[in-house]
């Protein structure tokens, strides 16, 4: 498996059946940063009724909340690689301890191949179809994730999880989404039309309202519902944000450093908002006020996301609150301070959001 190019929501599975997902694109060589997703009911069980994925004659369960980092930590310290920026060991896995890489734009062209073989891979190409002919895009600028991505899909209860790769690509598809969710007849809403999306379910962030949170999701488009006809069944149906080959530029750099300065809370105004899309997300920042916290934040130039619920978050020219981990870049070539987002102990204080 050596001389692997990998990006973004590719997939990798072990010899034990740990299946990582590659985050980002900036890593340590010949080694991948990853986040960890599922594993085989071999060596992991799951007493939470939604993480049970069955296919291929074998059982994997679903990772919620810090359950995928517990198991890394505790039993496969292996699947860790250092980080030399953070000075710390991150989950990762080095490219000799591959045993299967899973490609979203490669799944997608076999599941293409007629006739499809359930109910929930015809609603996807059914979607694919329509978004494509509506947006002028190609399959080739698609691909799947998820569990479709594993084969272990429930037919009648997963949902609809494309990849979509590119900024251009991305900007189309955003249109295209929203022109169907106004056309009554086209079998396509905003998932987040209504507040009542989050009913009964738990909220756990501290400086983010719930109101907030469906404010923010319903603007960024790439979370629908399809209403499929022939199942019967309303479908979730994300369009998920994954950089071109040809935008990759990896920031990983051995000879720099990034130090944590503490905590803080900050007013400014987006300076730039190109990275949104992407995990990371990047938004350049003109910081106007620090609300709390460290006074250093005041020179903070860009805000550094890990975390899918700020993704395409804010807007440029837009006034935000921020709030997470103020770090220190310091590069042979200058240094700069960021605030950060990421899994941390105070990971439910963290926040961003446009002042709306």
């Amino acid at each position: 498996m050596a001389n692997l190019k990998l990006r973004d929501r590719d997939a990798i599975q072990t010899h034990e059946g740990i299946i990582f997902r590659v985050m980002g694109y900036s890593h340590p060589k010949d080694s991948y940063i990853c986040d960890a997703e599922y594993a085989s009911a071999n060596i992991f069980k799951s007493t939470d009724l939604r993480a049970p994925r069955t296919g291929k004659n074998q059982t994997f369960y679903k990772f919620y909340n810090d359950e995928g980092w517990k198991l890394i930590s505790s039993q496969f310290q292996k699947y860790t690689v250092y980080h030399a920026m953070l000075r710390r060991k991150v989950i990762g896995i080095n490219q000799t301890d591959i045993v299967q890489v899973r490609k979203p734009e490669e799944r997608l062209q076999e599941l293409l191949k007629p006739p499809p073989k359930d109910e929930l891979i015809a609603a996807t190409l059914q979607v694919l179809n329509t978004v494509t002919k509506k947006s002028g895009l190609k399959s080739q600028n698609f691909g799947v994730f998820g569990s479709m991505l594993h084969s272990f899909h429930h037919p009648k209860l997963s949902d609809i999880d494309l990849v979509v790769y590119g900024k251009k690509e991305n900007q189309k598809i955003r249109k295209t989404l929203q022109t169907l969710y106004q056309e009554k007849a086209s079998s396509f809403r905003n998932e987040f039309e209504s507040k009542q999306v989050m009913s009964g379910k738990q909220w756990r962030f501290k400086n983010f309202t719930v109101e907030d949170f469906v404010w923010h999701q319903r603007r960024k488009q790439i979370y629908g519902l399809y209403e499929d006809k022939a199942s019967g069944r309303t479908i979730k149906a994300e369009f998920e944000p994954v950089k071109a080959w040809r935008e990759i530029k990896s920031e990983y750099d051995a000879q720099t450093r990034i130090e944590r300065k503490g905590w803080a809370r900050i007013k400014a105004r987006v300076t730039a908002d190109d990275e949104a899309p992407f995990i990371p997300s990047i938004y350049g920042i003109e910081p106007l006020e620090v609300l709390s916290g460290e006074k250093e934040a005041l020179s903070a130039s860009r805000v550094f996301s890990f975390m899918e619920e700020f993704r395409l978050q804010a807007q440029k020219n837009e006034v935000v609150i921020v709030e997470g981990n103020l770090e220190e870049v310091i590069a042979p070539k200058g240094s700069f301070h960021q605030i950060t987002l990421t899994y941390c102990p105070r990971y439910y204080e963290q926040v961003l959001k446009a002042l709306h």
